[in-house]
C-alpha cells in the first residue's frame, strides 16, 4: 500500500478549513498534517512540515494572496511541495497567474469529493489536475491566444482599472513614474488601444483582469 499523501490546507475561512479537514480525513490515503489561514503561514508551514501537496485558496486577504504564496512555496528547496489550487474563481487571469506561479493543478470548490481526492493524488505525483471548466478555458486560450501580458503589466492594468493615475500606480507598486509610462506604452501596443479607458475596456472584454 502506498503511503498517504501528506497535505497542508490553506484557506482563510475557518469553517471551510474545518470542512475540508473533515472531508479529507475520511480518505484513508490522505493525511492532513497542517492548516494555514493566510499566505505567510502557508509558506512557513510548507517549509517546516514539507507536505507532498498544499491545497491553496487564491483569496487570502491583503497581505499575500494564494498566487504569491504558491510562487514562494514552489520556489522552496527541492523537493518543494506541489500546489493544488482550490478556489471559487475561474477567470482566465486567475488561472494564468496561478499556473505561471507554479501551481500543479487548479480545481473549483464545486468539485465532487472523489474528484478532489483524485486531483490531490495526481498533484502529489506531479501530474496536472484541472477542473473540467478550467481545462476548457485553458484549451480555448491555447487555440485562440490573446495578448500576452507580463505579470508587471497585469499589475499595472489592475491598478489602472481602479482609476489610479501614474503617480499613484508608481507609489503602489514601488516603481518610478517613468517605468509606469513605459509599461503603459507596451500595454497599449499589445491591446491595440491608445487610451487608458480603452485599455481597461479591452482587458475586461478579454478577461485579462484578475
Amino acid at each position: 500500500m502506498n503511503p498517504a499523501v501528506r497535505l497542508l490546507v490553506c484557506d482563510d475561512h475557518a469553517v471551510v478549513r474545518a470542512g475540508l479537514h473533515a472531508l479529507l480525513s475520511s480518505a484513508p490515503d490522505i493525511e492532513v498534517i497542517g492548516e494555514a489561514a493566510d499566505g505567510p503561514a502557508a509558506v512557513s508551514l510548507a517549509a517546516t512540515l514539507r507536505p507532498d501537496v498544499v491545497l491553496m485558496d487564491l483569496q487570502l486577504g491583503s497581505e499575500m494572496d494564494g498566487v504569491e504564496a504558491t510562487r514562494r512555496i514552489t520556489a522552496q528547496p527541492a523537493p518543494a511541495p506541489h500546489v493544488l489550487v482550490l478556489t471559487t474563481y475561474d477567470t482566465d487571469a486567475d488561472i494564468t497567474r496561478a499556473i505561471e506561479a507554479g501551481a500543479t493543478g487548479y480545481l473549483l470548490k464545486a468539485e465532487r469529493p472523489e474528484e478532489l481526492f483524485a486531483a490531490i493524488h495526481a498533484a502529489a505525483s506531479g501530474q496536472t489536475a484541472l477542473s473540467a471548466p478550467v481545462a476548457a478555458k485553458v484549451m480555448a486560450k491555447m487555440r485562440n491566444p490573446g495578448p500576452t501580458l507580463t505579470a508587471r503589466e497585469r499589475d499595472i492594468l489592475g491598478q489602472l482599472a481602479q482609476g489610479l493615475g501614474n503617480r499613484e500606480i508608481a507609489r503602489a507598486l514601488h516603481i518610478s513614474e517613468a517605468t509606469v509610462k513605459t509599461h503603459l506604452g507596451r500595454i497599449y501596443d499589445k491591446l491595440g488601444v491608445d487610451t487608458r479607458a480603452a485599455a481597461v475596456a479591452v482587458a475586461t472584454e478579454k478577461r485579462l483582469l484578475a
